[in-house]
């Protein structure tokens, strides 16, 4: 029995130049797509799914490689004007990184690239960012270049039972 993706997800760093193969992509698409949005407002949120390489180095470029050269990005956008935005994309980016998991495939959650990337206005453009939206987080995602620890992580969070 394979592991729950979520217990298995780990921060992977390092990847392999190896694509991300076309159907799961459209697996992990689908898990963004199912993501919760605050009082349903699905127009506060949109992705951009980069897999070009050219535009996967101007990424790299402009935000000092945030994304370790990792081969697929789900660049995460929300509506400047939402309230809920910054929390539905990490919902989103979470659903993401979790089918990626159960792919076997490796991402982290990037925030301070997303940030840097909002200064980049012809970027943004070219990554189909619409006006009024602000990248708030970047997952990057590929096949793992080596072994990939697995510290423990129970007993991280103070957790109060009543």
């Amino acid at each position: 029995m394979m592991e729950n993706p979520i217990l298995q997800r780990r921060a992977v760093r390092k990847y392999a130049s190896t694509p991300v193969a076309g159907p799961d992509i459209e697996e992990m698409v689908a898990a963004f797509e199912a993501a919760p949005c605050g009082m349903h407002q699905v127009e506060g949120m949109q992705a951009t799914v980069v897999t070009d390489e050219a535009l996967l180095k101007k990424v790299a470029t402009a935000s000092s490689n945030a994304c370790y050269g990792a081969p697929l990005l789900f660049v995460i956008s929300a509506k400047k004007t939402s309230p809920f935005g910054d929390r539905d994309a990490s919902a989103a980016a979470e659903n993401v990184m979790v089918q990626a998991a159960a792919l076997d495939l490796g991402s982290v959650y990037v925030m301070s690239g997303a940030q840097v990337l909002n200064g980049h206005p012809n970027l943004l453009k070219e990554l189909g960012v619409d006006d009024g939206y602000a990248v708030t987080v970047i997952v990057a995602i590929g096949h793992p270049a080596g072994k990939v620890d697995t510290p423990d992580r129970t007993h991280r969070y103070k957790l109060v039972r009543r």
